[in-house]
């Protein structure tokens, strides 16, 4: 409140007012429900719902209750009032489940009013004595629905409520208008207040899923125990009652399976007909179809990605493989060409050192100095490098004939000093080997006991005498060293072959020792041998004329030679001096010679059996 200026004081404006702000503001707690209640009482209403009502409302209180009198009320049976209905007895049967605690109070005073017995009989109308006057019903009414509890269970089965469910005929053509009434009708029973709507056609997914999520999972209030034929307040003990209450239970639960069998008939119909559904499966079955359409095609192009990368890499793996093949072969080919030219070179170099040792005469005065040279200018044929053979030559084409042989002598010199040297350690690594040997106590053959040079001799005739894939090949060795064995000792399969195994590993050098030693063994037995030539193989169709022995090949000399040949391989150096050193009285031309004739008549045999095959 402003106080009034004086005369000597000004009115001043400390400050300007506020503009007014509109506030939107939403009820909460119990104003909130009262609304909700308000807003739904035309679409879904329980009588407790209608119970919690203020009776306050200046809307009810103005408005005028308008009742419609029952036509048949005088000649209702009280004794038959629980099959009556009770809104049309209070002349509410316009109103029923919606009218409120207020006006269904106002119904009955004022049907009392008019129907009261005391009413009648001043008026001069007879009235039935006790109960059995209808204005017996009336109370009932007034009782019953005046009861929230008893109430709900007369709304559970109001009579003049449609059960019925559409069938799926009717629904396929006007869905909408066929089931939407039937859903409004049957959300009453509801205990959640928000109770979603059937939609339009035009509804989205999300709407339509929650719709049918909720009457799927609908929870009802509706009971029936209105209906229980007998009233447990009758009965005349406790076990009648509880038998009562057992009775009452079971046929409840049972109209209430029956109830929830029918919302669920609904919906599952509602279902089937309603055009939305098909139309969300169509496209939902399109999406899919869709994706995976699109993951086949970017699966698809991810495979073709990998085969062309993979392709790529065999590619640039093939052109390396071709690269390096080629370049291999480019190789070979160098190499085959220079070791063509090396070769065609020593030729040539060793073709000139014979040349000119044979213009020279070999460099001796008899016959035999000169075979002798001659053997030794093989020997630098076969030993000498290039590179040695052409200093050899550059010295012998410009020097004299003493300066040639002083040249020739000396590498001969070399050549035989080298020579020697090779077989020292030849000598001394076989030695070695035998020390080893002996000291491992022989290679673990004869239970501890060494081998001696026979015994070795006799297992590597032994095992060329029975070669692999003779049967129990070990055993049969080791039977045959035990009988034509001197040295007395016994040897196990198990020794044999330990000994053999030892064999294979010795080197070179040291098998060409033992097969040296195994030879001369062999010479030393057929040395007492006379000479004969009964069994020798022909060689007098061959020309016999010409340097060396004329003489026949006598049955001694031909084995000598053959073993000389198994003893001395191709790669042993000075070849056919060692296999004329083992034939005694055949020189090197002779023994070569007759290896010639031994090899042509093995060729002449070949071609006449195959001749006599193609002929048969």
């Amino acid at each position: 409140m402003l106080l009034e200026a004086k005369n000597v004081e000004e009115t001043a404006v400390l400050k300007a007012a506020a503009a007014s702000v509109l506030v939107q503001v939403e009820p909460v707690g119990r104003w909130f429900e009262a609304y909700i209640r308000r807003r739904n009482r035309n679409v879904s209403a329980s009588f407790q719902e209608l119970e919690d009502e203020e009776e306050s409302s200046e809307e009810s209180e103005d408005e005028e209750l308008l009742l419609e009198e029952h036509p048949m009320l005088r000649t209702l049976d009280p004794k038959d009032w629980k099959n009556q209905d009770h809104y049309a007895v209070l002349g509410l049967p316009h109103l029923r489940y919606k009218a409120t605690q207020r006006q269904i109070k106002a119904a009955h005073k004022a049907i009392v009013l008019k129907h009261h017995p005391d009413k009648r009989k001043a008026a001069g109308e007879q009235i039935q004595e006790g109960d059995n006057d209808y204005f017996t019903c009336i109370t009932k009414a007034i009782e019953t629905l005046s009861d929230p509890t008893k109430r709900r269970a007369f709304d559970s089965v109001d009579p003049t409520f449609d059960n019925s469910v559409p069938s799926k005929g009717e629904g396929k053509e006007n869905f909408f208008e066929v089931f939407s009434p039937v859903f409004e009708r049957n959300a009453r029973w509801s205990t959640k207040k928000s109770v979603p709507k059937l939609g339009t056609p035009d509804s989205t997914f999300e709407e339509v899923d929650n719709f049918y999520s909720f009457w799927y999972n609908f929870d009802s209030w509706r009971e029936f125990s209105y209906l229980d034929e007998e009233e447990k307040e009758k009965a005349e003990c406790r076990d009648e009652r509880r038998w009562i209450e057992k009775q009452n239970r079971a046929s409840r639960a049972q109209r209430k399976k029956e109830e929830m069998n029918r919302i669920r008939t609904l919906v599952d119909m509602a279902y089937s007909c309603d055009p939305r559904i098909k139309k969300f499966k169509e496209e939902e079955k399109a999406r899919k179809e869709s994706e995976k359409k699109a993951k086949a095609e970017a699966k698809k192009r991810e495979q073709e990605e990998k085969e062309k990368a993979r392709q790529a890499e065999l590619e640039v793996v093939r052109l390396a493989k071709e690269k390096e093949e080629e370049e291999a072969r480019q190789a070979a080919v160098q190499a085959k060409k220079e070791k063509e030219i090396q070769k065609k070179a020593i030729k040539k170099e060793r073709q000139k050192l014979r040349t000119f040792c044979k213009n020279w005469n070999y460099f001796a005065d008899t016959e035999a100095d000169g075979v002798k040279m001659m053997e030794e200018v093989e020997k630098l044929c076969e030993r000498l490098e290039l590179m040695s053979l052409q200093t050899l030559n550059e010295t012998l084409a410009s020097g004299s004939k003493e300066d040639c042989k002083a040249a020739v002598e000396k590498q001969v010199e070399e050549v035989s000093a080298q020579l020697q040297r090779e077989r020292e350690a030849e000598v001394q690594a076989m030695q070695a080997a035998r020390s080893a040997e002996q000291a491992s106590g022989g290679g673990g053959g004869g239970g501890g006991k060494g081998w001696n040079e026979d015994d070795l001799q006799l297992l590597i005739k032994a095992v060329n005498l029975f070669p692999a894939g003779t049967n129990a090949r070990w055993e049969v060795i080791a039977n045959y060293m035990n009988l034509h064995s001197v040295s007395g000792m016994k040897r196990t399969a198990k020794d044999v072959i330990n000994k053999a195994k030892n064999l294979q590993r010795l080197d070179p050098v040291q098998k060409d020792e033992i097969n040296r030693k195994a030879f001369e063994k062999f010479k030393r037995e057929h040395t007492s041998v006379a000479p004969s030539i009964d069994n020798a193989a022909p060689s007098e169709r061959f020309d016999a004329s010409g340097e060396g022995n004329p003489a026949p090949w006598t049955t001694e000399e031909q084995k000598l030679l053959e073993q000389a040949l198994k003893t001395y391989p191709v790669s042993t150096p000075e070849r056919w001096e060692k296999i004329a050193a083992a034939v005694p009285g055949r020189t090197k031309k002779d023994c070569m010679k007759r290896y010639k004739e031994l090899v042509e008549m093995v060729k002449a045999k070949k071609a006449c059996s195959g001749t006599s095959g193609s002929q048969e």
